[in-house]
Order: C-alpha cells, then sequence, then structure tokens
C-alpha cells in the first residue's frame, strides 16, 4: 500500500533570487532524506511561488523497507585466542550487532580472514518517521537570514504556516510556534483559505484560488501572455532571461498588460529607458519590428485582469516620475564640462586606505603608460589610452549615474561622445568596468582593455597592500572576479606580457604613494598566490584537469594565454601511449635533479659516448626550445623537450649517475639540472597523473 505525502512552508513573500534555489534545495534534500530512511516512492514534485515551498511526494511506500545486512568484524586472529575461543573482541563486536557468537560466519579479504554476522532490520512505519521532516524544512539555507519575534530560527522570511499531510492525516509537529496542519491560503488579495483534504489536490485547489504553484506554468503564460500582445500590437518584445525568472518568482498569478510612456522620452539613451523599465521596475522593453525601441513597456501583475485599465495607469505614473527625473538630470549634467566633474572626484573616497578617486585614477594612467609601453604602442594610441584612464571615472558623480548606478560608465560614454571626445576615449570609459559579471563580455577595443586591466590591478593590488584580501565568502571589492577580468583580458587579446611584470609594475606605483601597505614582499607572495587561484579557476573552466593545472603553474602565471596552450597540449598527452617514452625520460630526469649540488657541466669529464650525446642533444635542444618558447609555440617546444627522450635513455641505460667517483658523479648530475631546468620551464611534469601507468 501507498500513500500520498504533501508539505507546504507558508512565507511572507521571499525575494525572488531566493526563491528558485530554496525550491531545489528542498526537493534535493527530500530525495536524500527518502532515500537514507530506505522509503520508497513513485515521484517527488516540487512548487514554489513567492508565498510558499512545496513538495509532494506520490505513492509512498507505508513502511520502510526491510533489509539484510552484512557486519564486518575484526580479524579472526583477533577474534580467537590461541585455544579457539572467542575473544572479548569477538563478543563485543557480535553484542554490538545485537547477535551472539553462535551467528558468526567468515569469509576472506584479501588473505586475512575477517569474521561476519547478518542482521536483520525491520522496517519501521512510514508515519512513525514523517515527523521528522522538520529538520529538513529547518536546513534550507538561504543568501541571508532573519530572525522574527523572539524565535531562534533563522530563515529568509518569518514562516506563516506550515502544511504536512500523510493521505488525509496531518503529520504532527511545530517550526517557530506554527503548527502543522491541513489549511493553506490563495492569493493574498484575490484567494481565501484552504482546507486540504488530499495531497494531489493541492495544486488543483490554489489555482482555484489564484496561486499558480509551479514556477514553469507561471513563466510559460507571461510568455505566453508577451507573445499574445506582439500579434495584437505588431510589436517585438524582447525577453530577457533573467528578468522573466526573476518576474515569474514575483507573482503567484500572472497577468501580462502593455502601457505607455510620453515619446518625448524617447531623446534619452536606450540604456537609460531600458534601466529603467527593467531594472527598476521590472518592465519588459517593447520595439519595432526593426529593433527600434517604442514608447512602450509591458509588466506583469499579481492577479487577473479585473480593472487592469486601472493598473495600466498606475504604473504608466511612477514610470513617468523616474523618467522625468532622468530627463532632467541628462540635460544639468550636460551643462559642465568634464574637467568639472574630474575636481569633484577630489573629494570622493574610494577607499578610506587607498585615498580618492582622483588618486585612484593617478595610479591608473601611470599603469596605462606602462602597459603602453610593453605593448609598443604608438604615440597617437598612447595619447588616447592616457586620456581614457585620466577621465575614465569622471560620470560617477553626475547627476545621472547617481540616480541609476547601473550606467557607470554607459553615460561616460554618451557625456564623454556628446562633450567631444575622441570616439575611442569614449568607448574605453564604459569598456574598462568590463567584464562586470563572471562571464560578462569583455572589451572589444585595444585602449577599453588597456583601462580595464590598468583599473582593476589597482585596485586588486591595492586592497591586498593594506591588507583586504578577500576571506571565504567575503569579497566586497569583487576582487576575485576582476582578477579573472584580468587574465581574460591578457588571454582575448594575446598580449605577450606576463602577469608578473604588470604585477611589479602595480606594485612599483604604489610603493611612490602616500597609502600605508604591508611588507612588499609578502604583498608580492599574497598577489602570487591570489591569482593562482583565480587562475586554476579558469583553467578548470576550460576543462583542464587539476594536476596539469598544477604542473603549468608550478611557479609562475606567465604569459596567460601561453600558459592555457600549455595545459590543453598536456592535457591532450595525459592519455598518449605514444607520448610515454618521452614522458618517462623527461620525469626521471626531474626527479633525479633535486640530487644536484651544482648546474656546471665540464664536458671533459665525460668518459661515455652516451653522455655526450646528450649533452649535445642538450645544447642543441636549448636553443631551439628558447626560440619556440620565446614564440609562444606550446605544441613544438613540448617537441623539442621530446627530441632529448631517446639521448636520456641511452644516457640512463649506460652510465651509473650515482658514480663513486665524485667528480663523475656531480657532472653527470650537474647535466641532469641543466635538463630539468629546461624542462620545468615548460611545466613540472612530475605532478601529472599520467593515465598510462594505470
Amino acid at each position: 500500500m501507498t500513500k500520498h505525502v504533501l508539505f507546504e512552508i507558508g512565507l511572507e513573500e521571499l525575494p525572488a533570487g531566493y526563491v528558485d534555489d530554496a525550491e531545489t534545495q528542498l526537493a534535493e534534500k527530500t530525495a536524500k532524506w527518502l532515500k537514507d530512511l530506505r522509503i520508497s516512492y513513485e515521484t517527488i514534485t516540487s512548487y514554489s511561488t513567492p508565498r510558499r515551498l512545496a513538495v509532494l511526494i506520490q505513492g509512498m511506500a507505508e513502511e520502510q523497507t526491510t533489509i539484510e545486512e552484512e557486519a564486518k568484524g575484526p580479524a579472526v586472529k583477533i577474534a580467537k585466542d590461541s585455544e579457539g575461543n572467542w575473544t572479548k573482541a569477538a563478543i563485543g563486536f557480535t553484542k554490538g550487532q545485537g547477535k551472539t557468537v553462535d551467528d558468526i560466519y567468515t569469509k576472506e579479504i584479501k588473505d586475512t580472514t575477517y569474521i561476519f554476522v547478518k542482521k536483520h532490520i525491520e522496517g519501521q512505519q512510514t508515519a512513525e518517521l514523517l515527523p521528522e521532516f522538520q529538520a529538513i524544512i529547518e536546513s534550507i539555507t538561504f543568501a541571508k537570514n532573519m530572525h522574527w519575534g523572539e524565535e531562534t530560527l533563522r530563515y529568509a522570511r518569518p514562516i506563516r504556516w506550515l502544511v504536512a499531510m500523510y493521505g488525509e492525516e496531518i503529520i504532527p509537529f511545530e517550526i517557530a510556534h506554527v503548527q502543522t496542519s491541513n489549511i493553506t491560503y490563495g492569493h493574498r488579495f484575490l484567494g481565501e483559505k484552504i482546507v486540504l483534504e488530499d495531497p494531489t489536490d493541492y495544486e488543483h485547489q490554489l489555482k482555484k484560488n489564484f496561486v499558480i504553484a509551479d514556477a514553469k506554468e507561471r513563466e510559460q503564460l507571461i510568455i505566453d501572455g508577451i507573445h499574445r500582445l506582439e500579434a495584437e500590437k505588431n510589436v517585438h518584445i524582447p525577453v530577457d532571461a533573467a528578468l522573466l525568472n526573476e518576474v515569474r518568482n514575483l507573482v503567484e498569478y500572472p497577468t501580462v498588460f502593455i502601457g505607455a510612456f510620453e515619446a518625448k522620452f524617447l531623446k534619452l539613451p536606450s540604456e537609460v529607458l531600458i534601466i529603467s523599465m527593467k531594472e527598476h521596475q521590472r518592465y519588459f522593453p517593447v520595439e519595432a519590428a526593426d529593433g527600434e525601441l517604442l514608447p512602450h513597456f509591458v509588466g506583469v501583475r499579481n492577479g487577473d485582469d479585473y480593472a487592469i485599465e486601472h493598473v495600466i495607469k498606475g504604473n504608466e505614473k511612477v514610470l513617468y516620475a523616474r523618467l522625468s527625473d532622468g530627463q532632467f538630470f541628462y540635460e544639468e549634467d550636460q551643462k559642465h564640462p568634464i574637467d568639472y566633474y574630474l575636481e569633484k572626484l577630489d573629494r570622493v573616497v574610494f577607499q578610506e586606505k587607498l585615498g580618492t578617486i582622483s588618486d585612484k585614477l593617478d595610479r591608473v594612467v601611470h599603469l596605462t603608460r606602462k602597459l603602453a609601453v610593453h605593448l609598443n604602442l604608438d604615440e597617437a594610441t598612447t595619447k588616447l589610452a592616457l586620456r581614457a584612464a585620466a577621465i575614465s571615472k569622471f560620470d560617477l558623480v553626475t547627476n545621472m549615474v547617481n540616480e541609476f548606478t547601473e550606467l557607470q560608465g554607459v553615460i561616460g560614454e554618451k557625456y564623454a561622445s556628446i562633450l567631444g571626445e575622441n570616439p575611442a576615449v569614449s568607448k574605453a570609459i564604459r569598456e574598462h568596468y568590463m567584464p562586470v559579471q563572471s562571464n560578462g563580455q569583455l572589451p572589444e577595443s585595444l585602449i577599453g582593455s588597456i583601462v580595464s586591466i590598468a583599473d582593476k590591478l589597482d585596485t586588486i593590488v591595492g586592497c591586498i597592500a593594506v591588507g583586504l584580501t578577500p576571506t571565504g565568502s567575503q569579497d566586497p571589492y569583487a576582487l576575485r572576479r576582476q582578477a579573472a577580468g584580468v587574465l581574460k583580458i591578457m588571454e582575448g587579446n594575446h598580449w605577450d606580457i606576463s602577469l608578473e611584470t604588470l604585477l611589479k609594475d602595480t606594485q612599483a606605483i604604489y610603493r611612490t604613494s602616500d597609502v600605508e601597505q604591508e611588507d612588499p614582499e609578502a604583498v608580492a607572495n599574497k598577489l602570487h598566490g591570489f591569482f593562482q587561484l583565480r587562475a586554476t579557476y579558469l583553467l578548470k573552466e576550460w576543462q583542464i584537469e587539476q594536476d596539469v593545472i598544477q604542473a603549468v603553474l608550478n611557479k609562475v602565471i606567465g604569459v596567460f594565454e601561453y600558459t592555457l596552450a600549455k595545459a590543453k597540449v598536456l592535457s591532450s598527452k595525459r592519455n598518449d601511449d605514444q607520448f610515454k617514452s618521452v614522458q618517462e625520460a623527461l620525469v626521471r630526469i626531474l626527479n633525479l635533479s633535486s640530487k644536484a649540488e651544482t648546474a656546471e657541466v665540464d664536458p671533459t669529464k665525460f668518459v661515455t659516448d652516451s653522455e655526450a650525446a646528450l649533452f649535445r642533444a642538450y645544447e642543441a635542444v636549448q636553443e631551439k626550445y628558447h626560440s619556440l618558447n620565446q614564440d609562444k609555440q606550446a605544441s613544438e617546444a613540448l617537441a623539442c623537450l621530446g627530441e632529448l627522450a631517446d639521448p636520456i635513455h641511452q644516457f640512463f641505460d649506460n652510465n651509473m649517475v650515482m658514480a663513486d667517483d665524485e667528480q663523475l658523479r656531480n657532472n653527470r648530475l650537474a647535466l641532469v639540472k641543466n635538463i630539468s631546468l629546461l624542462i620545468n620551464d615548460y611545466a613540472d611534469l612530475t605532478v601529472i597523473e599520467w593515465k598510462q601507468h594505470f
């Protein structure tokens, strides 16, 4: 026999960003809980809205599965004494399993005989176990928690009701002084109190009370409503996936509507209009067939279409007020030159220990100049890059960015263009914030990339220099994202500059500033470790194995594009049987090199043809390798090192490296040391798990 089970957590409105993850946790934790309890079931269906999280378990068995379990005890040599009697160890083992020594039998495992007993574990009635689900509800985690009243439980929002039903029966437990029942609630304004008689009637009863419990169904209703408006109005309504997801989790009963705003606002930058609609009001913008923005917006009401015209008018008034503010700020801002805003930056603190934004811009300009030298930029391009760096933050003190903070950089580009800046400079102002998300778009222009890296390195090095290294999940200055951005931009632009060079340049700039810093060497070590972790994370994103990552990052990150290329080459060789001979030779050299005390080789002390041949091969390969390495030819450089494989095998086959003669031994070890330095320059091959060995 089976029954259906329903659990529902009724809450004050959850933040939209919490809903999906909480529903996923509830479903996954429920499945694991049932598995651990050995309770079989047919299906698990989860539900979520801003006011509820629920899980319906259909076809749940009425008792746990009864099992026969084998318990392993000590080895027989411990379980029996010299006279063949059971020892205290054996007696204690059987007693702990609820058995006696008469139940013992033996089995051999890896040449050792152990004692065993079989246990019969009778399944309990499911009804007796269901109240334990309280722990599952309490274990759901959220980005931020709160507590209410005198309750000790911390949860995203206060719990207002709990449904727990086993068939028609109520499963008894209590959380935060809320007792379980079979009573749930419909839409806050349109629905009523609902007394559930059967768990499977849950979704239907809610729907009758203006609650769509299935998040995907709510999403589809929104999409259908948007498509219907597109057909009726002959317009295009671009659907942003993130906005759609957020809106579906803001409503329990979605009704799509279209509103309008005055055409005069279309003179504002489209970004202002879109931000006002999407970010502030959760509206979808409306476009003509050619992609031109139209003076309309699409919203989603949490309810039915009763008196929808009043809802539309109310939303139009709210948007009108916001766009009016935007228009006023946009016009006022343009009354001042860029220098006016740059002067105001002298009074805006970037970070308490790192000075003002003006101080930051000075450092970014210096670092931009160094980057221009590394990249061999011509004078005209260098001048544009320095101008972009010098004014990159001016829009932070404009009225528009103060009101629409999401538009930093975007407004800077618009105003710079209006005020006569070179288009490349204007574009760089917007691009230097990129990427704004972990997998966001990178700067397209060279100048934007340069200023972006200069700005990010200044922030990272400065914060770590004054002791603001991210710890755990705390990263208030987004240093991890910015570090990843630095590496991605360098790789994407194919820059032949090592990361370490840029870090040294940035530290040098800070040493000439008034910023009080920690010991420079300690800061350098922290920076190395910090970027190593970011590089590791990115290489994993590119599907590079952990051991290969360790191999290519054994000393420095270097030129990140080349480091990535070497990692890809080595990753392809891990399972290549044809590379086995090369790998064995090179790894053998690396393993022995630690015994060398010097790297000075004296060819006159060679006594065998094979050691002389290896030295000649090394000299030929060394020059060729450095040339390929200089050109960042990852595959060819490794193949070049592979040319040493046969001479190395011959060397080890025909020579005793650790010879009794000290001079002979040291000379051979010195040869090994020189070759190892060449190999290690490419990667530490000793840490790679070469699969053909298994």
